[in-house]
């Protein structure tokens, strides 16, 4: 099909809509490793998962090798209510950069989160709710995620206790009252409330948290409260598989117009929206049918892939939690209180770990202030104010761009837009002062990071 002829916004149809989810790990060769129980270091079962998470969850995080996985038709009914979600031709900023690559990106932000978060919490409370459950205890970071939790509990009936990473809570009270809006009871991690808040506090008292904190306050109460379980909106398998949607949609937009992506990119704090866009590309990948150019984008400031070590640790802070083999900074590593509260956690996804140490991805990382500037850029030409984490994936999206335009290569560069930035308004009025730093650990903050790592057999 000719140029000309594609539109600004690609839409496929409601009975498009993806009716099952892909399972990337069934075409893996080399499956992620195991969650380790760290009292015993052996994998851990099911028996052992059910404790903190919602049976059918475990079943979907244990499963490697189903391909495609139903999705019940109460989520599909609550899926019609945002999706399907436009794939846009981005072709005011291709026009502003002057470059003959062709940009895409996949818009999550059409729904009251603000983000895709909402694709997996939907999924998860449901579970809790077909499970007889009470409620679910969470954490969040910028509040995506607890934002989206919050909108499928109040749907469900569910209760909701979030712990929010301190620093986000005090920079971003208007994501805060929504989720109480919502029903959601909000704590500001670390707190006084939970013993292992307290513990952290008393070794950082002047912490401004971070999600691996947040992460174990809120198993703690999980495991303490009958009737309750935990819920996580990235990293884990079951996650990544709820977020396949985004990709499945995706593919099903571009074969529309006989599009292929030359590169495919998106940012990547715990892997969600990563994993999720590049699922059913990275399939084709895997099995080797086609191939693609994959990039995921991290903050210099906590640099998972780029500067972190392929190992199994705690993936919280208090050590309460399993054991995932990924790529980590040290589960006691305390990110700065960088905006992209999203991409402020440790490590990464064991699958996309897993991905990027067979060599089927990169990875990058970028400067704060340079993200700020592309997302300036995007906003002022695309109409869009996009939230921080997702501007990293403009940040690099705009990179390639302008290579192709050194090269005059055509290329056809899609990206993740995750949500919408207009809670993130504390972050945007930094950059527009000029007060916005750049904040690079050290090698010696990462070692101080690394030291913590457990001690699992076969690893160094």
């Amino acid at each position: 099909m000719s140029e000309n002829k594609i539109p600004y916004k690609i839409y496929i149809s409601e009975s498009e809509i993806p009716t099952k989810w892909y399972n990337l790990r069934a075409d893996m060769k080399n499956k992620p490793a195991p969650l380790l129980n760290p009292g015993t270091g052996q994998p851990l079962t099911a028996e052992e998962m059910s404790g903190i998470f919602c049976e059918e969850l475990v079943k979907q995080e244990l499963d490697n090798d189903t391909a495609y996985i139903d999705i019940p038709q109460e989520i599909r009914d609550f899926y019609k209510m945002y999706r399907p979600s436009p794939l846009v031709r981005a072709y005011c900023l291709e026009e502003a950069l002057g470059t003959p690559a062709k940009i895409y990106y996949k818009f999550e932000g059409n729904n009251t989160s603000g983000s895709h978060k909402l694709n997996s919490a939907i999924a998860q409370a449901y579970y809790a709710k077909k499970q007889g459950l009470k409620g679910v205890t969470t954490e969040t970071g910028a509040g995506q995620w607890g934002t989206a939790l919050s909108m499928a509990c109040a749907y469900l009936g569910l209760d909701l206790k979030v712990f929010m990473v301190k620093v986000s809570y005090e920079q971003k009270p208007f994501r805060r009252e929504v989720m109480r809006t919502y029903g959601a009871q909000v704590t500001p991690s670390p707190s006084m409330t939970t013993e292992v808040g307290k513990k952290i506090l008393a070794e950082h008292p002047d912490t401004t948290g971070s999600l691996g904190c947040a992460i174990s306050e809120a198993v703690e109460v999980a495991v303490t409260n009958p009737g309750y379980r935990y819920v996580l909106g990235s990293v884990l398998n079951q996650v990544l598989l709820h977020q396949s949607i985004i990709g499945l949609e995706t593919k099903t937009a571009l074969d529309k117009y006989g599009i292929e992506p030359d590169i495919i990119i998106g940012c990547a704090g715990g892997g969600s929206n990563l994993g999720g866009l590049i699922a059913p590309f990275m399939g084709e990948k895997l099995r080797g049918e086609k191939d693609y150019r994959i990039i995921a984008v991290e903050p210099a400031s906590c640099p998972s892939f780029t500067r972190g070590k392929y190992a199994y640790d705690f993936c919280d802070t208090g050590m309460i939690c399993p054991l995932a083999k990924m790529y980590t900074l040290g589960s006691n590593f305390i990110p700065s209180a960088n905006h992209a509260g999203g991409l402020r956690y440790h490590g990464m996804s064991s699958i996309l770990s897993q991905l990027y140490a067979d060599g089927y991805m990169e990875a990058t990382s970028v400067e704060q202030t340079s993200v700020f500037e592309a997302a300036q850029q995007f906003a002022r030409v695309e109409g869009i104010l996009p939230a921080p984490e997702s501007s990293h994936a403009i940040r690099v999206a705009i990179d390639e761009a302008l290579k192709c335009k050194e090269t005059g290569e055509e290329k056809t560069i899609v990206f993740g837009l995750t949500g919408t930035g207009y809670f993130d308004m504390v972050a945007y009025q930094k950059f527009n002062d000029g007060e916005m730093t750049d904040y690079i650990p050290t090698d010696e903050d990462l070692e101080t990071g690394f030291a913590g790592l457990p001690k699992v057999p076969g690893q160094e």
